[in-house]
């Protein structure tokens, strides 16, 4: 399926922070207040959904007037008598929502389909806004995407510093003349391959 996908790209290295260990300058980020807690901002999280239900839950919770965001990328399926384009989750399983943790997580929940929030320790782990943005773009990007990794890979650790996404980290691996760039989502524990030029890359010195 996502190994028809081929084309240089790179991909954002999504960081996650946990509620309990924001520090005041990743709370600037968040625009939240010194005196504001987490719970009570209106921050990104990710639950966990049944299967093949991403579309139906990302659909219900819009209806309930909670925003959601389902990362969708196209492929061609193949059937017996016929070949057609859809549209697929990027992550099997997730839906991204931005809610007040504190007021919304209860119609969270009780939304059909929906399992469980996604974190650690039964911690909810809140996703930067930047990150999603990043996701967005990649989402944008399906010829780029060469695999899902369940693992965080290891590697040299690289900096993109050419191209359209300039500035984002990830862990790279050599395949042939080219390169691959290994990038993994903590709010998931999921992972993404991609191909990218070489050149684009330069190594992080002390990782």
């Amino acid at each position: 399926m996502l190994d028809m996908m081929r084309r240089s790209s790179v991909l954002a290295d999504v960081v996650v922070l946990q509620h309990s260990v924001l520090n005041s300058a990743e709370k600037k980020k968040l625009f939240i207040s010194p005196i504001m807690n987490v719970e009570d901002a209106r921050c990104w999280y990710a639950v966990y959904v049944r299967s093949r239900f991403e579309k139906k839950v990302h659909q219900f919770l819009q209806e309930k007037g909670i925003t959601s965001y389902l990362p969708l990328i196209e492929t061609w399926r193949q059937w017996s008598d016929r070949k057609k384009k859809v549209s697929i989750p990027l992550f099997k399983g997730y839906v991204f929502v931005r809610i007040v943790f504190k007021s919304d997580h209860y119609k969270v929940l009780g939304t059909d389909g929906v399992v469980k929030f996604v974190g650690i320790r039964n911690v909810p782990s809140v996703i930067l806004d930047r990150d999603i943005e990043w996701i967005k773009i990649i989402a944008g990007e399906p010829d780029a995407l060469k695999d899902i990794l369940p693992e965080m890979p290891s590697g040299q650790r690289v900096k993109v510093i050419s191209g359209p996404f300039r500035g984002l980290e990830g862990v790279v691996q050599k395949e042939g003349r080219g390169a691959k760039l290994l990038v993994y989502f903590d709010s998931i524990m999921q992972g993404i391959e991609v191909l990218i030029n070489p050149e684009y890359l330069q190594p992080i010195k002390g990782v």
